[in-house]
């Protein structure tokens, strides 16, 4: 790797076996929020996270 060459700080996830009529109602409101699936996807992530940060249950990220 080049010196200049900045390291990502992202991951992948690749996720398997969604029931369809799950994934064509995740695709439905990410049409009505004009969101992009995995905009839709991290957003619903960090609220979760951020609920259980504040019941006490994980610590509080950065």
């Amino acid at each position: 790797m080049a010196r200049n060459e900045e390291v990502a700080e992202t991951g992948t996830i690749n996720i398997r076996d969604i029931p369809r009529d799950l994934l064509v109602r995740m695709k439905m409101a990410c049409a009505v929020e004009r969101r992009t699936l995995k905009g839709f996807l991290l957003a619903l992530a960090e609220e979760r996270i951020q609920e259980l940060e504040k019941k006490g249950l994980l610590p509080k990220g950065k």
